[in-house]
């Protein structure tokens, strides 16, 4: 017997076709459900790549924007720490 997790060795029954005690229809179908949202990811990517050429060719720093995106999805109080190291850090430096 093979040294899988017990889940893998379990199926619901039902209309799953089992192969190797794995439920072949569950399976097939996390599969191509993980394939569509790569795609579609990869499609999202895509079209950020073109907000940012559009953001380049109207004079904006690209490099700038990402750095506002990172930091509007950071916690308000982790950002104010990670800023108030920063300060600190570049006063020991002298920056």
């Amino acid at each position: 017997m093979t040294d899988f997790p017990k889940e893998h060795n379990q199926f619901s029954g039902g209309d799953d076709a089992a192969v190797g005690g794995i439920a072949a229809d569950r399976l097939r179908s996390i599969i191509e459900r993980t394939e569509r949202l790569e795609e579609e990811r990869k499609a999202l990517s895509g079209d950020i790549k073109d907000i940012m050429t559009e953001a380049k060719s109207a004079g904006f720093c690209v490099k700038t924007i990402r750095q506002i995106i990172r930091i509007r999805k950071q916690d308000p109080n982790e950002l104010q720490e990670q800023e108030s190291l920063l300060d600190i850090y570049r006063r020991a430096l002298g920056c």
